[in-house]
């Protein structure tokens, strides 16, 4: 069942630094398998991820094998964490 994953942050200075430097890690891996969409942006005075997977599942390995190891090594670790919405999707359009 594909999954929705929403991820926010404080914005804080209203940079993409620790974003950037993260994603920039994170694609030199390749697309993780599962995956079918990420965006991010502001959205006020919040930075927002906004996941679109095939399952729970293969993102929680991600988050696991791929983010943490990265978020661990460019994070301080007193970062508060993201506010984080999870839902089923009842349906998907790709092209």
């Amino acid at each position: 069942m594909p999954v929705a994953i929403v991820q926010e942050w404080e914005a804080g200075d209203g940079s993409t630094t620790n974003y950037d430097a993260i994603n920039e890690k994170l694609e030199a891996g390749g697309v993780p398998d599962g995956l079918i969409l990420h965006c991010a942006g502001f959205v006020g005075d919040r930075f927002r991820m906004f996941d679109v997977w095939e399952t729970q599942e293969q993102f929680d390995r991600f988050t696991a094998e791929r983010v943490m190891p990265v978020v661990a090594s460019l994070v301080p670790v007193d970062a508060p964490p993201p506010d984080v919405t999870t839902y089923e999707l009842h349906n998907v359009v790709t092209p």
